[in-house]
């Protein structure tokens, strides 16, 4: 049940009893011909209330019980209200009802009445399935614009994680690009601090024989040239 298309139909339904409910005493007041067209207009009015309130009977069937229930009451008295206002029309039109099918020259008035009301009950049936079809197209729609718009929204999502990610990968290669040259100068200076200890053993190795020389040198001076 669509409760905004029911309310639209109760709507509908108020407007056309108000208009009916002030043309009883219109009628009475009138005579010939504007008595006539007021006799017309009750006819298509009072057609097009109870078509409204067969389409307010049919959105209720999917309603709640508790609702459903409570709206069924006011329809019969809407409906009830209808009928009264029909037999106003008649107490105040004489010529409202069968009589005017016996006065000459009136012969087929309210059978042609009948066929241009039941027309316009046709056309109104149209007009409310045409509305549903439409609001069931837009509803329709709707739900197409939320879709897209959740699916944009998830895609630009998609793509800041992604740009995040991107972000945290050049970090990493910078930070190994800083760790490689690390690893460069830390080998430099292993080579250098290497090449340093050779240098500093083969001094320590030359000094050691020089000094070795000197002190054979002194023994064999002080102890065997005489």
């Amino acid at each position: 049940m669509s409760s905004e298309e029911f309310e639209k139909l109760h709507e509908m339904y108020r407007s056309l009893y108000e208009e009916l409910k002030l043309m009883p005493d219109k009628a009475q007041k009138s005579h010939g011909e504007e008595r006539k067209r007021l006799v017309r207009t009750f006819d298509e009015r009072h057609g097009e209330a109870e078509e409204v309130l067969q389409g307010m009977e049919e959105e209720l069937r999917g309603a709640p019980p508790s609702y459903r229930n409570s709206m069924s009451t006011k329809l019969r008295m809407y409906r009830r209200d209808l009928g009264k206002l029909q037999r106003d029309m008649k107490n105040s039109a004489p010529g409202f009802g069968s009589s005017y099918n016996t006065v000459p020259g009136n012969h087929g008035i309210y059978s042609s009445q009948n066929q241009h009301s039941t027309h316009l009950q046709s056309q109104r049936a149209l007009l409310l399935q045409g509305t549903d079809a439409l609001n069931n197209a837009s509803q329709s729609i709707e739900r197409s614009q939320r879709i897209a718009a959740e699916t944009e929204q998830i895609g630009t999502d998609i793509i800041e994680e992604l740009g995040e990610q991107r972000e945290q990968l050049d970090r990493s290669r910078n930070r190994l690009a800083n760790t490689g040259e690390n690893l460069s100068r830390s080998r430099k200076i292993l080579r250098a601090m290497s090449r340093r200890l050779v240098t500093n053993k083969l001094l320590l190795g030359i000094i050691i024989l020089m000094e070795l020389a000197i002190l054979g040198a002194v023994i064999y001076l002080k102890f065997f040239r005489k």
